[in-house]
């Protein structure tokens, strides 16, 4: 086809100088090269060239475009060998319009503008930002159940999708029901870069590490939606004594706004439930003097002025009280959803030694996030087939728990977030609708456009 346009064939060999020559070709500012060096905007400018460059051969159609852009390298040899096909000119420009007129249909041009809003939709949640609901109370108060949230892809690095091919708009599965995506391509974990790394106390949104399992099985990028903090980084310690969380021994403090339950004894007085109502907070009553409430500290405090109430404390699990739902959901080690650790978390070329210790709390990262079999033998453990006593971790993992930290499944009940699970960090409120009254009486006007600390 450069040949048809009197240029060297060679030049259509060549990497951004042919995409150089086709803007020489079709009209288009030589400066757009410059434009198929920015991610995402890259994708836009690449598919305008070269449609560009199949209408200076007068293939105009729907279906010409679309094999443009999806088969390439079907069209362009047949288009190249066909003796019918010649260039015309400079597509882009008055001229060229004039000789050549051509007028859309209107199904013609409302195809056009669908199929351009669904890629653009797809190419801007997958790569810049994406909007989110929170449907849970795991982080409250930081986050309120109705929160409309936005979500930076490019922060961390975009993620390759890696099940490309899926249904629009749909996540994992079809308002039908079924599976909204294809296993039939898949695309190794590949992230573009960021702007920044993961930090302690970053609110993340990440794929359930759990969804690896059946019954669902799903692929990594199609594995449901959580948003929790990141408590600790890969080659962190982590503790929790008394509900207080200890990071590399020193003591972390928690989010002003996160939440636990308290136990609450009165004198015999009611509470007013119109005052715990417009607090927000929220509870069961145990007896006639004593209550338990999920409430923030300050919340905590507020409660402990009033009159009617003798005591207020953290409502926390002795610490030699085993909770079976807690990973790694082993005797061995004796903790509960208050009193956990020591435990290392899994940093990109950290080597942990094999044993009885390590194997229940890191076997299901070697095994299924980072795809290795592993066995254990009367002789010892095998990995891959071939006999190890220590593995090197191939990726960075983290620690996420909400801020709601008696009623929140995190990280506690089912182990580390592997890198290759991680969406994006949350940026923002940008709508917050309560469950009760009309739609302007149940906006949060004073959470709009609220930042995500």
């Amino acid at each position: 086809m450069f040949v048809k346009a009197g240029r060297p064939g060679w030049e259509a060999l060549i990497p951004f100088y042919r995409e150089y020559i086709i803007t020489r070709l079709t009209g288009r500012p030589a400066w757009w090269i410059v434009l198929l060096l920015i991610p995402i905007v890259n994708i836009f400018i690449a598919i305008t060239i070269y449609i560009d460059f199949v209408k200076s051969f007068g293939k105009r159609s729907f279906w010409e475009h679309a094999g443009t852009v999806l088969l390439p390298f079907v069209v362009f040899p047949m288009w190249g060998t066909d003796t019918k096909t010649t260039y015309w000119g400079l597509s882009t420009t008055d001229e060229f319009k004039q000789k050549y007129p051509y007028q859309k249909s209107v199904g013609r041009e409302w195809a056009d503008a669908i199929i351009f809003a669904v890629v653009a939709a797809t190419l801007i949640r997958g790569f810049l930002i994406e909007a989110y609901m929170i449907p849970t109370g795991s982080m409250e108060k930081s986050l309120l159940v109705g929160d409309f949230i936005f979500v930076s892809k490019v922060n961390y690095g975009p993620r390759v999708p890696m099940t490309p091919v899926a249904f629009p708009f749909s996540h994992h599965t079809l308002p039908t029901g079924g599976k909204a995506y294809w296993e039939g391509i898949s695309i190794d974990y590949k992230r573009l870069p960021g702007f920044e790394d993961i930090e302690r106390n970053d609110v993340v949104v990440f794929n359930y590490p759990m969804d690896a399992d059946a019954p669902f099985n799903r692929p990594v990028d199609k594995r449901e939606n959580y948003i929790k903090r990141c408590i600790a980084i890969g080659g962190d310690t982590l503790r929790i004594v008394n509900s207080q969380i200890y990071i590399n021994g020193m003591l972390q403090e928690n989010p002003p706004e996160s939440e636990t339950t308290y136990y609450v004894k009165t004198n015999g007085t009611d509470l007013n439930p119109q005052t715990l109502f417009d607090m927000r907070v929220e509870g069961m009553r145990q007896s006639e003097t004593e209550y338990v409430f999920t409430m923030t500290e300050a919340q905590s405090e507020t409660v402990a002025s009033w009159a009617n109430v003798e005591v207020v404390k953290p409502n926390i699990s002795p610490k030699d009280a085993f909770d079976e739902q807690v990973f790694p959901h082993t005797r061995m080690y004796p903790w509960n959803v208050d009193n956990y650790g020591d435990i290392i978390i899994p940093k990109k070329g950290w080597t942990v030694k094999l044993d009885s210790l390590t194997v229940p709390i890191y076997e299901r990262s070697i095994s299924v996030y980072e795809g290795n079999s592993f066995e254990k033998r009367a002789d010892g453990y095998y990995i891959n087939s071939e006999k190890a006593d220590s593995y090197t971790f191939q990726m960075d993992y983290y620690w996420m728990m909400g801020d709601n930290r008696h009623s929140s499944a995190d990280s506690r009940l089912w182990g580390f977030v592997p890198e290759d699970h991680i969406v994006g960090k949350a940026l923002f409120v940008w709508l917050s609708l309560d469950e009760v009254g009309s739609f302007f009486d149940k906006v949060r006007w004073n959470r709009i456009f609220m930042g995500i600390k």
